[in-house]
């Protein structure tokens, strides 16, 4: 085993998870406040501490409300948390310019990217910009209305690949870990069952298109160059990263009308849901994609972990590559008729929940619990803001 692989392995054992949700009076009590006042990014805390305490109704300068920023302030993380990903996917995989700039690219992962559509660089490319521009434009609007902004660059900690082609200056920068993930492809299902919906069945589980990808660990990029010499097991890294895309997107897909139905100010509405159809673009794009992931099974090398990508050129509905668009299914009430929307959009908890999905996924690992009590304090406010400010 080589140092770069030396030094990924211990974040499998010391994956660390959000704490359960604590009453929001209680939180920073509840973790100390040593803790707190030693904990990188330690003044967003107070900002989020006080923003629903006794001053729950009062207004920010300019006129955003403590709940509003709430709303816009959790999807600000999530995109600098985006961003810092589709960063390390576009310096392996796709285009180098001075919109996306740091790396050089990674020819052999660049040609397993390929495989599923010859634009696919492209695609990274834009997709990767796009979650630039929210999280500057989401922090900027922020600031101008006297609220605070969200900064990570404390936890920018993770080691991230060492392969040809990443940007030597992030390497052990990085926000997210795209080594060890473990994917939930259950959306392929939700989206084509006519018949279930996860707000009125929230117990009914959504078949995987890829099960193998559900459990252990696998890597969406080369984690060194030694991962680009089996073209087997390359092909099942760019698929695998294939079917990640998707599965992030279609999280902001839900995400941002979920959030919408709580904002206060029209200006804060606007922004929400205009921002959200950017997400379902890009998750239809691709879940498009991820359908023409080549049908392999391969071993990795470093763990020993398999993986199966089958053949999705079938005839059942539930699982055919080609049925990209939604179908209809019941909304709201069962009595009504079925409908095509997105799904699920059910507001309760839908920031915390967003947190843990992303958190079971393995996106953190390795990441402190300085960061994940931020994350989670920041979720937890999202979900306590209310339309009106009630």
């Amino acid at each position: 085993m080589n140092k770069v692989e030396n030094q990924l392995s211990p974040q499998v054992a010391n994956v660390s998870s959000p704490p359960r949700t604590l009453p929001r009076r209680s939180f920073l009590c509840r973790m100390g406040v040593g803790a707190i006042a030693l904990a990188p990014g330690a003044a967003l805390f107070g900002s989020a501490s006080k923003a629903f305490g006794d001053e729950d109704e009062n207004e920010i300068q300019n006129g955003i409300t403590a709940g509003d920023a709430a709303l816009l302030r959790f999807p600000a993380a999530l995109e600098l948390l985006e961003a810092d990903f589709w960063i390390q996917y576009n310096e392996l995989g796709g285009v180098q310019d001075d919109e996306v700039a740091g790396g050089t690219g990674n020819e052999a992962y660049t040609e397993a990217i390929e495989v599923l559509d010859e634009d696919m660089p492209v695609y990274i490319h834009d997709n990767t910009d796009d979650e630039i521009t929210h999280h500057t434009f989401l922090n900027a609007y922020l600031e101008s209305k006297g609220a605070d902004p969200v900064n990570l660059d404390p936890f920018r900690t993770l080691m991230g690949s060492t392969a040809t082609g990443v940007n030597p200056d992030l390497i052990g920068r990085r926000l997210t870990n795209l080594t060890q993930l473990t994917i939930d492809t259950s959306w392929w299902t939700r989206y084509r069952d006519d018949s279930h919906n996860p707000d009125l069945d929230p117990n009914f589980t959504f078949p995987q298109a890829v099960p193998t990808l559900g459990v252990n660990q696998h890597t969406a990029i080369p984690r060194t160059d030694a991962d680009t010499t089996d073209p087997n097991f390359l092909q099942a890294i760019a698929n695998t990263a294939a079917f990640h895309f998707p599965t992030i997107e279609q999280g902001g897909n839900s995400l941002y009308p979920a959030l919408a139905l709580r904002a206060t100010r029209e200006e804060v509405l606007r922004i929400l849901i205009s921002i959200g159809p950017t997400e379902t673009m890009h998750f239809q794009t691709w879940s498009d994609k991820a359908g023409n992931a080549p049908p392999l099974t391969a071993v990795d090398p470093v763990t020993g972990v398999s993986v199966t990508f089958p053949d999705l050129e079938v005839d059942d509905e539930l699982l055919n590559k080609s049925l990209i668009m939604p179908e209809p299914f019941p909304f709201l009430d069962r009595s009504l008729p079925i409908v095509s929307i997105i799904r699920p959009t059910k507001t309760g908890g839908v920031a915390m929940s967003t947190l843990q999905f992303l958190t079971d996924m393995g996106l953190f690992i390795g990441q402190s619990q300085a960061f994940f009590a931020l994350m989670t304090q920041l979720a937890q406010d999202a979900d306590h803001a209310r339309h009106g400010g009630g």
